[in-house]
């Protein structure tokens, strides 16, 4: 009586199966909804900067930092300093009460990295020189850190940022194409988004237009301009009250006066006690919300502002104000960065790209399965079926996690074509081996993946080591290209060794009654 075996193998690649075409289909058939896999910058276009980070301006932000965490520390300990300026890369005041002295050493002892010079009662507060290079570092670790969090939250698909020598950063945003995203992407880029919240100097604020930024300093204060109008200027202390460090969210409303955007921000804990002190002290006067040195609003303190929030009024529009938000909340660069060099893919290079990949994977993948049913018969179809198999799982595996295809990953897969037969030719080669010693049908295929298991697994656990290698030191392209050999090896391993042993365990019994190895397996046995 004829069986037919469906074993767990078989089962399993029929499972495998079902969710490749389910998962993949998005993304063969390019529909709106359902996760599909994103084309890199090589294969749709988009747009490859190179951004230089400007360090030096990391330590000036450290140093006002420094100096406002100080002045804080004074005027809540009650401690009299006079002559506080910032200099370039130090910090200068004196104490006006010897006794005074132990209270602010020990509060700058707290403060990590510093060099302190005394002259009396005259101190210099400047940075070590280890910490100058760790804050330098830091500042570069962080940009990269900053804007690939201010294009993951823009909304583009899996951006390229990664560092590149010293002070470099490479940056690819696949699929810009307009001029109007391009500039929306720079601009988010290079936004600094450095919030401060500065006292008006009211006492001077009438000589805005009149006073140079020279006599400012001079006074301790420092000139901005108005966001809405650069003609207008305000003086305002040098020291911020609290910067954008202290912030923890930043969200777009509408204003109920006017309808207009603004920003909601929060504090943490830290930024609250300070704005909550400072306002309750200085009812009455005038707090300017300063960003990337422009004045957006400089209201009159009215009452003790309690929560630790806020909000930023600037006649923006809605994606100026969605942009800034995202800035806020992705954090201020420590260090602006600027464009070093730019260029734009177009398309049709992408799209010249993929026919050129597509070609090569239809071709190979058309010699392998030709050859394979020439030259193994069904063992070869059953080779092939586990190929298909394999592309379609791969694709849904992908599109899964969101990856992103580029040039260098279609190559991947190309490999992976003939890395996923690879297998059936060893486990087949291994079963003629058995026939050839005189074995039965049913031994020899049992023997034939035994024998062949050893060194499939061998070959792919030192291949899957080489990608993770490329993948865990490697680039753009080069992590496209290890990310989808890695999955390719992965499912191949299923459908070689699991899936065409299951094909084999449905069809033992007829393969026996027929005893035509020449149709089964390539090789005409003798009787």
């Amino acid at each position: 009586m004829r069986s037919a075996k469906v074993t767990y193998r078989l089962i399993i690649l029929i499972i495998a199966l079902v969710f490749g075409i389910v998962f993949s289909m998005p993304s063969f058939l390019q529909t709106q909804g359902g996760s599909k896999i994103s084309l890199g910058l090589d294969l749709q276009g988009g747009l490859h900067m190179l951004l230089g980070v400007e360090t030096h301006e990391a330590i000036d932000s450290k140093i006002k930092s420094i100096a406002g965490s100080i002045n804080y520390y004074a005027k809540k300990e009650d401690v009299l300093i006079d002559k506080f300026k910032i200099r370039q890369d130090s910090v200068e005041f004196t104490l006006l009460d010897s006794d005074e002295a132990p209270k602010i050493d020990a509060a700058l002892k707290e403060i990590v990295g510093l060099e302190i010079q005394k002259d009396g009662l005259k101190y210099t507060i400047m940075l070590t020189q280890e910490e100058r290079a760790a804050t330098v570092e830091y500042a570069i670790a962080q940009a990269v850190e900053t804007i690939r969090n201010r294009l993951d939250q823009f909304g583009l698909a899996e951006p390229t940022v990664a560092r590149q020598g010293e002070d470099k950063i490479l940056v690819e945003l696949p699929g810009i194409k307009t001029q109007e995203d391009e500039q929306r992407a720079r601009d988010l880029i290079a936004k600094a988004a450095h919030l401060q919240l500065m006292a008006v100097d009211d006492k001077r604020q009438d000589q805005a237009n009149t006073m140079s930024a020279v006599q400012a300093e001079s006074y301790g204060d420092i000139i901005y301009p108005d966001a809405k109008n650069e003609q207008f200027k305000y003086v305002v202390k040098n020291i911020p009250v609290l910067d954008g460090s202290m912030l923890t969210d930043a969200k777009v409303a509408f204003s109920q006066q006017n309808n207009q955007p603004i920003i909601n921000f929060s504090l943490n804990s830290e930024g609250a006690r300070i704005f909550g002190d400072f306002t309750g002290a200085n009812v009455g006067k005038r707090l300017a919300i300063v960003l990337d040195g422009k004045v957006y609003s400089a209201p009159v303190i009215n009452e003790r502002i309690g929560g630790g929030s806020g909000q930023i009024s600037g006649g923006f529009s809605v994606e100026e104000a969605h942009d800034v938000a995202i800035a806020l909340r992705s954090g201020a660069l420590l260090a602006p960065v600027k464009v070093l060099e730019k260029r734009s893919v177009g398309p049709s290079l992408g799209a010249e790209s993929i026919q050129k990949s597509m070609t090569a994977l239809a071709g190979a993948a058309m010699f392998i399965v030709v050859f394979m049913m020439i030259y193994y018969g069904m063992s070869g179809v059953f080779a092939n079926i586990a190929l298909v198999a394999n592309i379609i799982i791969l694709v849904a595996v992908m599109a899964l996690f969101g990856a992103t295809l580029t040039l260098p990953g279609m190559a991947g897969i190309v490999l992976t074509i003939g890395m996923a037969v690879d297998a059936n030719v060893i486990i087949n080669e291994r079963i003629r081996e058995f026939l050839r010693e005189g074995a039965n049908l049913k031994t020899s295929v049992k023997k034939g993946y035994e024998n062949a298991m050893s060194a499939i697994v061998d070959a792919n656990i030192t291949t899957l080591i080489t990608v993770i290698a490329l993948y865990a030191y490697g680039t753009g392209p080069v992590k496209g290209f290890a990310v989808t050999m890695s999955i390719g090896i992965l499912i191949s391993m299923l459908t070689a060794i699991l899936g065409t042993h299951g094909f084999f365990d449905l069809f033992t019994d007829k393969i026996e009654r027929s005893g035509n190895t020449r149709l089964w397996f390539g090789y005409r046995r003798d009787k």
